[in-house]
């Protein structure tokens, strides 16, 4: 399989246009000596590490539409390479802030046999069977929303097909008609907000939220300007337990048993993520009868609220 059999902008294409990228990245990698020419190496690591990018977007853009069609051997299997892959990243991550630099580079060259084999299954069997799935409309929208994630490239793939223009979520006015809303969806307990006011409010909140429903399918998340961890439309309808790395499905498995039988109604969790703090909480949701209607995850950068000390009574804007 090679980009020419693809055009400019369908997500396969990118996909190979980026290996292409990392290859480059890879040798220009292993014939620096980082104590000679630390910047250079430094700055090469530094963009292969945004291959967190194209994993980003095979999960949560390529993987759940796969999902749709019934292949979730993706969602269960090869996430589990990309978190692999992750943890050799910070490993040389710490190799390189210890100044360890000989192991740094013996580890490029293990990150850069992982990264050659996980490339080498997508050509074989992932893009191929992609490709015999998912029809040309499925493309045109997994394109649509891989602009929310980015890519490893400099500037943006072509748009695909070329007449597509990318339209933000807060101005698609397109009617979609497969869509059932309920009757009082725009009903609320205290005062009255259009969906434009609605939308305004959960895009301003400082947190991501993500609501999945009893069905244990994610049918809303907010649109911040920061998010802590990425979202796109592809996750809307999608299973929970393919929203999340393999090695932590199982926890969030058991949190949302506790919440449907009743036993539990909330869990928090933090941890050091991209030299920010997390917080992470779960919330169950239930109903004025008391039954189970879902839950809740809401994430926030906790970073600069844990330095607070004292008090602040004035407004102090610097």
């Amino acid at each position: 399989m090679v980009k020419e059999q693809f055009k400019a902008g369908h997500p396969v294409h990118t996909y190979l246009v980026e290996e292409e990228l990392i290859i480059t990245l890879l040798e220009e990698l292993i014939n620096t000596n980082p104590n000679e020419e630390f910047q250079k190496f430094y700055n090469l690591f530094n963009h292969l590490a945004t291959v967190e990018r194209r994993f980003e977007r095979k999960e949560n853009q390529l993987f759940p539409f796969l999902e749709q069609k019934g292949w979730t051997g993706p969602s269960r299997n090869m996430w589990s390479f990309h978190d692999t892959i992750r943890d050799i990243f910070r490993i040389i991550r710490k190799n390189i802030d210890d100044k360890d630099l000989d192991s740094a580079k013996q580890n490029i060259e293990y990150a850069g046999q992982n990264l050659k084999n996980l490339m080498e299954v997508e050509k074989r069997v992932l893009f191929p069977n992609a490709m015999d799935i998912l029809s040309d409309e499925e493309w045109i929208k997994m394109r649509e929303g891989e602009n929310e994630i980015g890519w490893m490239l400099n500037e943006s793939p072509a748009k695909y097909p070329d007449e597509v223009q990318y339209v933000h979520p807060s101005e698609d006015t397109t009617l979609r008609t497969e869509v059932v809303f309920d009757e009082n969806a725009s009903h609320f307990d205290e005062g009255y907000m259009t969906v434009e006011q609605v939308n305004l409010l959960f895009r301003t909140l400082p947190l991501d939220l993500t609501y999945v429903d009893e069905n244990d399918r994610v049918i809303f998340y907010n649109r911040g300007e920061e998010r802590v961890f990425p979202r796109s439309a592809g996750i809307i309808g999608r299973e929970v337990r393919f929203c999340h790395p393999p090695k932590s499905v199982d926890t969030v498995l058991k949190i949302l048993e506790a919440f449907r039988k009743g036993e539990q109604n909330e869990a928090s969790f933090w941890f050091n993520y991209r030299d920010k703090l997390i917080y992470v909480r779960y919330f169950a949701v239930r109903d004025s009868e008391k039954n189970y209607r879902g839950v809740i995850e809401m994430s926030q950068d906790i970073s600069e609220t844990k330095k607070i000390e004292g008090e602040r009574r004035l407004l102090e804007w610097e």
